[in-house]
């Protein structure tokens, strides 16, 4: 009897974690933020990788990892590398689009802790005294990932991150 409770238990657990990890498969997180700033600075706050240092939430995180520019900051194909927590986390970013004063497309390649190629995207529209900034944050998974992801509730702590990271992004604009 205590054995089939327990399978019962595990095969509702199992049905509970496929079903949600199959919605995580495809995460789509969005987040705005007002800026009372000038476009041009807001913008190059973004485009140009050596002031991430500034608003990234990951080095709030861990302001002694090690990090480095490669390739022509503020323009398509410039890199910033990271290396943080002990060397536990490794990867790169990479400017992949730019539209002056309206878009920018990153492709991160993640090594560290987990292998992960999330996207961001940030638009720039400017309204009367203010700059509203929107980063679209989109990562594709496998169904094995996205049923660790479920396990671990990181689509909270992605969120979350994000949310800091736009909150960063406009102390550091204001200023």
């Amino acid at each position: 009897m205590i054995l089939l409770i327990i399978a019962a238990a595990l095969v509702l657990f199992l049905g509970i974690g496929f079903y949600n990890a199959n919605k995580l498969q495809h995460i789509h997180i969005q987040k705005t933020v007002h800026i009372q700033s000038d476009i041009q600075t807001t913008f190059d706050n973004v485009a140009y990788l050596k002031n991430f240092t500034k608003w990234s939430p990951f080095y709030e995180a861990d302001p002694v990892q090690k990090t480095s520019i490669k390739g022509p900051d503020g323009q398509v194909g410039a890199q910033f590398h990271w290396e943080g927590n002990k060397g536990k986390d490794l990867g790169y970013q990479e400017t992949k689009e730019i539209k002056p004063l309206k878009y920018i497309r990153m492709e991160c390649n993640i090594q560290k802790p987990f292998k992960a190629n999330p996207t961001f995207e940030y638009s720039f529209i400017q309204t009367g005294t203010l700059i509203k900034v929107t980063q679209d944050f989109k990562l594709k998974s496998s169904f094995i990932d996205s049923f660790f992801m479920w396990l671990f509730r990181a689509k909270k702590d992605m969120e979350k991150m994000n949310g800091r990271g736009m909150e960063l992004l406009k102390k550091v604009s204001e200023k």
